[in-house]
């Protein structure tokens, strides 16, 4: 008796451990305004959920032209992934069977990472810096490949003709991004770099992927996106008309991996919560039948239902202390789609006018866009980023 005792004790000791109670985490007010509730919820909120609060609030400034304070969010957040793959104690713990998911630091799906690249390359080039730029696409190639495996490379468009361009900016040669990009782009035909292109256009429009989780234990990490009303651009300056359709749809990366259409299922969890909960039950009916068998009056039989039932009861709390729950935290303020165009202007002021269209190519005039330009003469490149939720007008 005392041995069974014991392992009760023990098991009840380790489970109690992984659920103790801790302090409440700080809470956040939100007033639905992004510019003040991801300042304040990186400030005072949570810390496993700052870099999600800087990702949605970089990509809430890049809209309304804050680019500064969109570069300070995101280089927190990319300083914090990069060190998350290595000594971060939560997320080693998430890898456990008793540590959620959401309770790891949060840096996103491969995606999300992308995006942030994406984001942050756009940005050095506004700057000027191009390699720092070329950097940015690359990784975020990176964040949607099989590293390790090998399996799959990543399939992002925009980021490979990038990387392209760039290079072929620097005088090198940018063919083989091109040829990579193309591959990828399915339904559109890149054009080819020119070198002296000094206005670049990044335009993003449609609400993007967010998560949501199915399965018996809400293991399955799932994708949602709401159908977009903006399905493709078109940009008029200088009198002259240029359509731009999609590059990229962030929902396509979200929900697969090297083209392959997948969910993620937190499956090692999930199946050693079952196993461990149909043990408990068969032990508990084992132990409780030998007890019954015995009658009471048989030594063995006491001891044998005894240890079954101890057995049962150990599973059982094992199976309670583990949390397969997928991690349904999003960066919610994405874009559906991506695309990119560069023209060659003259030095001087020019007025750029975005329209965004419908699935039947009607303008959608509650979305057009104007942003004044200042090219200037030392021949370095002009940026413009545009959003369907972007402010207007704009002058950079």
């Amino acid at each position: 008796m005392k041995w069974v005792c014991w392992m009760i004790a023990g098991a009840v000791s380790l489970t109690a451990v992984s659920c103790a109670t801790k302090p409440p985490e700080p809470a956040v007010v939100l007033t639905g305004n992004i510019m003040v509730d991801g300042p304040n919820a990186t400030e005072h909120g949570p810390p496993r959920d700052k870099v999600l609060w800087e990702y949605r609030t970089a990509a809430a400034a890049m809209r309304q032209g804050k680019f500064d304070l969109a570069k300070r969010f995101l280089d927190d957040a990319l300083t914090t992934l990069q060190a998350v793959y290595g000594p971060d104690s939560n997320a080693r713990k998430s890898r456990g069977y008793f540590h959620a998911e959401a309770k790891k630091t949060f840096i996103g799906e491969p995606y999300e990472r992308s995006m942030a690249y994406i984001y942050r390359g756009v940005l050095y080039w506004m700057e000027g810096e191009l390699d720092n730029a070329r950097a940015c696409f690359r990784s975020a190639e990176v964040e949607d490949s099989d590293t390790a495996n090998h399996a799959y490379a990543g399939d992002w468009v925009l980021p490979d003709y990038l990387d392209g361009l760039v290079t072929t900016k620097l005088g090198g040669a940018g063919s083989d991004a091109l040829k990579r990009a193309q591959a990828g782009a399915k339904f559109v035909k890149l054009p080819p770099y020119n070198p002296k292109a000094n206005v670049l256009i990044f335009l993003e429009f449609g609400p993007g992927p967010t998560k949501y989780a199915t399965g018996q234990y809400s293991e399955e990490l799932r994708f949602h996106v709401s159908p977009s009303v903006v399905t493709s651009a078109e940009f008029q300056v200088d009198g002259k008309e240029f359509p731009v359709a999609p590059t990229d749809d962030v929902w396509f990366q979200a929900s697969t991996r090297g083209g392959r259409v997948m969910d993620h299922i937190l499956a090692n969890k999930a199946v050693f919560k079952t196993a461990t909960d149909v043990a408990g039950n068969v032990a508990l009916i084992g132990g409780g039948a030998a007890l019954m068998s015995g009658g009471g009056r048989d030594a063995t039989a006491n001891e044998v239902g005894l240890g079954l039932l101890a057995a049962g009861v150990i599973s059982k709390l094992f199976s309670a202390a583990t949390t397969p729950e997928a991690d349904v935290r999003s960066w919610d303020n994405l874009p559906r789609y991506l695309s990119f165009a560069s023209l060659a202007l003259s030095p001087g002021r020019h007025t750029v006018t975005v329209q965004f269209h419908d699935g039947v190519g009607q303008v959608l005039s509650n979305f057009t866009k104007t942003v004044t330009v200042d090219v200037p003469a030392d021949g370095q490149d002009k940026v413009i980023f545009v959003s369907d939720q972007s402010l207007t007008p704009q002058t950079i």
